[in-house]
């Protein structure tokens, strides 16, 4: 068993995503004009949709915030591997489908491959413009801004949605390739050295030197 995160990594990412599924579930569930009916998780929190999604929007904030304080060595970190950009890259791409459903990926070089560099980008980008324009929303009062913004704001959800909803069926395994992989976030971070060597094989280099 090879160990691919440390704890902090480990419950920082746990959050992130248990915020983000609120947030999608109660924004998805108030643009489809419920708010006057109470969402289940509302029912059982005893709190409307909007005032719930507006305290976990603000948890999100303070752990986005705790990302690039307190874990700022890690936060660089994260920065610096997914912008890496190797010799390869475009030849990985193309064998995705395959490695997906074998689990013979092309080589990659670095922490992340390919594919996980563009969601990490992704995703930075769509949560930060959530959190942004949620903000603004809690400020704003009216007007041609607020109008903008709440576009903006429901854009970001419209794209984050498909993106979050693949990184979940990856992680949990579904496509053969990735079988494994959720036991680096999950049950101590460790996997096993055959789905390392498949899906992070310069990390499994790495740990032996």
């Amino acid at each position: 068993m090879l160990q691919r995160h440390t704890r902090i990594t480990r419950w920082f990412h746990t959050g992130i995503y248990a915020t983000t599924i609120v947030l999608l579930g109660t924004g998805w569930w108030l643009d489809r004009g419920q708010e006057g009916k109470p969402s289940a998780l509302a029912r059982v929190l005893d709190l409307p949709d909007v005032q719930l999604h507006r305290r976990v929007g603000w948890v999100l904030t303070g752990l986005g915030a705790l990302g690039v304080t307190v874990g700022i060595r890690g936060a660089i970190g994260f920065v610096r591997h997914t912008f890496q950009v190797n010799r390869g890259d475009g030849r990985w791409f193309l064998r995705w489908p395959v490695g997906a459903l074998t689990g013979r990926f092309a080589p990659h070089r670095g922490r992340y491959d390919p594919g996980q560099r563009l969601a990490n980008l992704a995703f930075v980008i769509l949560l930060g413009t959530l959190v942004a324009t949620g903000i603004a929303l809690t400020e704003l009062k009216g007007g041609s801004t607020f109008v903008w913004v709440l576009r903006t704001h429901r854009y970001a959800t419209y794209a984050l949605t498909p993106l979050a909803i693949g990184h979940v069926l990856l992680a949990v395994g579904l496509l053969p390739g990735y079988r494994g992989a959720w036991q680096s976030m999950h049950w101590g971070g460790k996997v096993r050295r055959e789905t390392a060597e498949r899906l992070w094989p310069e990390t499994v280099t790495a740990d032996e030197d």
